[in-house]
């Protein structure tokens, strides 16, 4: 294992591979990924937690303002991929990372086995109502933050979400110390609790049950000051709960080229706040991307950020369908397009480095993060 001297190898070595074009299904690539590892650990000042809550981000800077951009370096990277955790008892620590690349030998097997309204024309969103549907898969995946946010449930114990529901990029916001997550679950006419229930005792409405956040990752290209300014490239966070869900989740996958996605389109469902209580799901088609973000006009309110984004595609190695999540929905840009201003709803892009990165995090290791 040895550190690389440019991001050029390793954009190169998370090149992916995907099937011909004479299969008929849409396959979930094989990616190479790097490996991420924390190198180093400080002690931060406990946070004042005094921002609000932000439900929505909006940037200026669209396509081509990011395809404009200069690659950052390798250091920059590096610096971006960095984070910060935030601990349940209000402590906060900031972990410095190293990238890398293994090479593929003795694993060669593995690898090839893998208050604006943000509505666009007639609102084509849809509110999943009754317990058959809100806690079945994929729909039970979807959770609901404390601080107004949606996530997803990507691990037994892990939540992913956007970071700006956590933190405005100075500062972490109220209720982040004390976050917690909400599970719809029924609501019982005769209030029982438990598993043995009778045949009387009839959901009449959902409710929130809620676990309390352990810890919670920030990645540093997110908080300003270590961030380029121009976008959301770094706009995710990952949840610790304090015990297990108990409910199936979705993993997380490097997101394919636009090209590459069924139909186009991607999906996610998230509580939108003007429709409260509800759980909202759309799908619509890829308009644009960038390395690091998917910029689409799926209908979504302030409430639904933070939702995992996600496809269903062919494994081939298992020779089944599966959905994964391949990003996180976070606001909303007007974009400069030929001198007209278009407007466009944006996905944080799980990349390959971000992958290693958020695997990292929930599994504890890089062994288990190679294949995205």
């Amino acid at each position: 294992m040895a550190g690389l001297p440019t991001l050029i190898l390793l954009l190169c070595a998370a090149k992916d591979v995907m099937p011909s074009s004479s299969h008929w299904k849409p396959t979930w690539p094989s990616y190479r990924v790097p490996v991420i590892l924390p190198q180093s650990t400080l002690n931060l000042d406990k946070p004042q937690f005094d921002a609000e809550a932000r439900l929505e981000v909006v940037s200026p800077c669209g396509p081509a303002c990011h395809k404009s951009s200069p690659l950052p370096t390798y250091e920059e990277v590096k610096n971006y991929l960095s984070y910060e955790t935030l601990y349940a008892n209000g402590s906060l620590t900031e972990t410095e990372v190293g990238i890398y690349i293994l090479s593929n030998s003795g694993d060669e097997s593995r690898g090839k086995s893998r208050t604006k309204r943000q509505i666009y024309g007639y609102d084509s969103r849809f509110s999943i109502f009754g317990k058959d549907f809100l806690l079945n898969y994929p729909f039970s995946t979807s959770v609901k933050l404390s601080t107004g946010c949606t996530g997803t449930l990507v691990a037994e114990k892990h939540v992913l979400t956007a970071a700006h529901c956590i933190h405005d990029g100075k500062s972490y916001v109220k209720g982040a110390q004390k976050l917690r997550v909400g599970f719809l679950k029924p609501k019982l006419k005769d209030g029982s609790k438990g598993a043995n229930i009778t045949n009387s005792a009839i959901p009449e409405k959902m409710k929130f049950q809620w676990i309390r956040v352990k810890r919670t990752h920030v990645p540093k290209g997110w908080i300003k000051g270590n961030a380029n300014d121009i976008g959301m490239d770094y706009d995710y966070a990952l949840l610790e709960l304090k015990k297990p869900h108990k409910r199936k989740f979705m993993k997380i996958g490097v997101s394919p080229p636009a090209r590459h996605l069924p139909g186009g389109r991607i999906h996610f469902s998230g509580y939108d706040n003007d429709r409260p209580g509800n759980l909202v799901y759309r799908f619509c088609d890829v308009k644009d991307e960038t390395y690091d973000l998917l910029y689409q006009q799926c209908d979504a309110q302030p409430g639904a950020s933070g939702s995992g984004v996600y496809v269903r595609m062919w494994k081939r190695q298992d020779r089944k369908w599966e959905r994964k999540i391949i990003g996180i929905f976070s606001g909303h840009q007007w974009v400069d397009m030929n001198g007209t201003p278009q407007d466009f709803n944006v996905a944080v892009r799980i990349t390959p480095l971000k992958y290693a990165q958020i695997c990292y995090w929930i599994k504890g290791n890089y062994l288990d993060c190679r294949e995205g």
